[in-house]
């Protein structure tokens, strides 16, 4: 019953591991293959940039295609360009595999929940697996500079690469084995302008707000970024009120249950991964850790969501999803309120508690909060309601990152940047418990 599961879940660990292993490699890499700044910037950030903003059309793909052959597609190109990264002889080639990487990503997330949903009809079972599914996040991520500080001082660079293509050939082979082929809807057209508008849009917002932890709000590329994603995002509105087909339907985007849930998705996100960003500045930059060392100080963090996932799976039955999701944001907030108010040069111990709060609450929150979004997802749209939710995820990823780096550069006080930092992650942290009582619906009588 849990094979699927298995199958889902390595394919999606992959994806988001890649997002932070490259990090502790970089240097090396920019030695090994000669590669400018710019090229290590694209080599870090493309990836991201890609997989962001192809989101929505791998979630379209795969509700008119069927998501298990999309799904299987993605896990594929990830596999093969994975290998192409390894494999890199100079800079060019290497920025290029992780650009198709980020493709193979776009196709890959937005399949894993629908496959979740189809293959757990029970409620309980299926609030479970996304727990898990959700769980696969946090430990991706924040175990991706652990395990590219191993990899890279042991067997080299290429190895955090490599390391993906037993990975991703176990991971279709168990997909095609024990997950059910998906419905398709060859009717549905899709709307490229659309498309095209939504991909123009993410992809110039996750890019302003990266480079604006490096060069700061006010800077004219940033705010032209920034300035052409509103563009885009209007055009793509325009375009959506006009289109037979929408990419997004408006009845999806008018449920409360979705767009609500979706921004707590956002709000989560920055939260936990602006903590996980500035936490591993702090502790290698101020408190002198290795990547080794970071990783290992961070783990607490990630050994929560685990735990977290898992009993609010559990619990979700009971409950329903509404005070799990307020509740789990709230202790979350309050985690990183207490990091914030912790004084300027706290012993470790007094961090481990707020990152654990952190962790947990995010996890905890996480599985009410895709079960929401899921559910409320109108028959044959649950590829569109997954990319809506992680591309939502994605942009509160980019922006928490973003301002934690920007606090961090500019404040006069290393320290009082990362507990500045601290306090705004708290701030959505809370913002997104209040939304959660407002938009996850309650338990209904008897269910």
């Amino acid at each position: 019953m849990w094979k699927p599961l298995l199958a889902v879940c390595t394919g999606y660990f992959m994806v988001i591991l890649d997002v932070t292993i490259i990090n502790v490699a970089v240097p090396v890499v920019g030695r090994d293959v000669s590669a400018s700044l710019t090229a290590i910037q694209w080599i870090t950030n493309g990836y991201t940039l890609v997989f962001a903003g192809l989101l929505l059309t791998g979630g379209a793909l795969g509700d008119r295609l069927g998501n298990r052959r999309i799904f299987c597609t993605g896990v594929a190109v990830f596999t093969a360009s994975s290998g192409a990264c390894a494999l890199a002889p100079n800079a060019p080639v290497l920025v290029a595999a992780r650009l198709v990487e980020g493709v193979g990503a776009a196709l890959i997330v937005p399949g894993s929940l629908a496959l979740l949903q189809q293959a757990f009809p029970d409620p309980a079972a299926r609030s479970r697996a996304f727990g898990l599914w959700g769980s696969m996040a946090g430990i991706a991520a924040s175990a991706g500079p652990l395990l590219g500080g191993l990899l890279v001082s042991t067997v080299g660079w290429r190895w955090v690469f490599l390391i993906n293509l037993p990975v991703g050939i176990a991971c279709l082979a168990l997909t095609l084995r024990y997950v059910a082929p998906s419905a398709r809807h060859p009717g549905r057209t899709l709307d490229w302008p659309a498309q095209l508008a939504i991909v123009a849009a993410v992809a110039l917002l996750t890019a302003a707000l990266n480079e604006a932890g490096r060069r700061g709000w006010s800077d004219p590329a940033v705010l032209a970024g920034a300035g052409l994603a509103v563009l885009a995002t209007v055009a793509f509105a325009v375009r959506e009120r006009l289109a037979r087909s929408p990419v997004i339907p408006l009845s999806l985007l008018h449920a409360r249950a979705t767009s609500g849930g979706a921004v707590i998705g956002l709000l989560f996100n920055f939260g936990f991964y602006g903590m996980v960003f500035t936490a591993s500045l702090y502790f290698q930059q101020q408190r002198g850790f290795s990547a080794l060392g970071t990783g290992l100080a961070l783990f607490p963090a990630v050994a929560m969501t685990m735990f977290a996932s898992v009993l609010s799976g559990r619990l979700s039955g009971r409950t329903g999803h509404r005070p799990l999701v307020a509740g789990g944001m709230l202790l979350a907030g309050l985690g990183l309120a207490g990091w914030a108010a912790a004084g300027n040069d706290p012993a470790y111990v007094l961090l481990v508690a707020p990152m654990m709060a952190a962790g947990f609450g995010t996890s905890f929150a996480l599985t009410g909060a895709t079960a929401t979004v899921m559910g409320s997802a109108p028959a044959g749209y649950s590829g569109t309601a997954s990319a809506l939710f992680n591309t939502t995820r994605q942009i509160g990823s980019a922006t928490g990152v973003a301002l934690g780096g920007s606090l961090l550069a500019t404040a006069t006080d290393y320290t009082a940047g990362v507990r500045t930092s601290m306090a705004a992650g708290a701030l959505a942290y809370l913002a997104a418990a209040a939304l959660a009582w407002a938009c996850v619906p309650p338990k209904r009588a008897g269910s």
